[in-house]
């Protein structure tokens, strides 16, 4: 008997699902308000117009399917590191509308919300601004048992406030001079794990995901004055990006890019990589772990493929 590949195998779980799915529906309750308000909308639409919807239908339905695996190896890795009174702390840093807040939301959608945080820091207070700059970010840092995912961390300092000049040039060669020190001292427990994560989006794609924003009332609140400005200032967002990763890609606490053009694969690629930074028990034999390489890229080797794009065209490319 000839063994299914294990392609052949997903795409048959898959349309078993949706089959299951379409049978719901048909067996929906007649008086069910949504039942009848979809059944009439359906009726009145054109069959392109159909067909265009139940495409992003089942491609959002296979969309969540590949993650759920995966997920559920982030409850396992949650699990462990309570078990174990482990730490982890994830920096989700990068572009405006490069896809860390979704990313955020996938990675801990079934993860036990006791032993995570997500911390996404406003401005800093008067008084803050007079105390050391990673004072307010080491205060959220997790306890024994705990993993705290930062949407955007102290290294503001080296990308949003250096190029809008919203802190002066002292204080970001003090941040650059200290900041590997200081990571340093906070994994040097042996119980606390630091993943950086920079989300990297293209010019043309980030445009469209904010015009997007515009267009969009539920998303309009996301449109900052940083926003408007990130485009025009693309150039200098990009050489701050090279000067962070020259100095703090380090071996101890390495910089990881994802290309987010495609945020599934982007949100797929993200977990795929915490699973395989951080050790857990009870890893499953059978899911594949191995990264997209076009997805996720080590931050030593994003600095030659800008090295090289420098030195053939004379300026980066994204």
């Amino acid at each position: 008997m000839t063994e299914k590949k294990p392609g052949k195998r997903k795409a048959s779980r898959h349309v078993a699902n949706i089959r299951e799915t379409l049978e719901e529906i048909e067996h929906l309750d007649d008086y069910d308000d949504h039942a009848d308000q979809a059944r009439s909308l359906l009726s009145q639409l054109k069959s392109k117009q159909r067909k265009s919807i139940i495409r992003s239908a089942l491609t959002g339905h296979l969309q969540d399917e590949d993650l759920k695996p995966y997920q559920a190896e982030l409850i396992k890795m949650q699990n462990h590191l309570e078990q174990t009174d482990r730490k982890a702390i994830i920096l989700f840093d990068g572009r405006d509308a490069a896809g860390k807040g979704g990313t955020l939301r996938r990675v801990t959608r079934y993860m036990n919300e006791k032993h995570y945080r997500i911390v996404a820091l406003g401005k800093p207070s008067d008084i803050q601004r007079t105390e050391l700059h990673m004072k307010r970010y080491i205060e959220q840092f997790p306890h024994a048992g705990e993993m705290v995912l930062f949407d955007r961390s102290w290294y503001n300092r080296a990308m949003v406030e250096q190029v809008m000049g919203f802190c002066s040039k002292a204080q970001y060669r003090e941040f650059m001079g200290r900041v590997n020190d200081y990571e340093k001292s906070f994994v040097s427990d042996g119980k606390t794990q630091l993943i950086k994560l920079y989300f990297s989006v293209s010019k043309k794609e980030q445009q469209r995901r904010f015009d997007r924003r515009k267009n969009d009332p539920l998303r309009q609140w996301k449109l900052s004055e940083v926003d408007l400005q990130a485009q025009d200032m693309w150039d200098q967002f990009t050489k701050a990006k090279y000067k962070l990763l020259k100095k703090t890609h380090t071996k101890e606490n390495p910089w990881f890019i994802i290309r987010s053009d495609d945020k599934h694969l982007a949100r797929l690629e993200t977990i795929k990589l915490i699973l395989s930074q951080i050790k857990y028990r009870g890893r499953s034999r059978t899911l594949d772990f191995s990264l997209n390489p076009e997805i996720v890229i080590p931050g030593d080797q994003e600095l030659k493929i800008m090295e090289a794009q420098l030195a053939r065209k004379g300026a980066f490319k994204e």
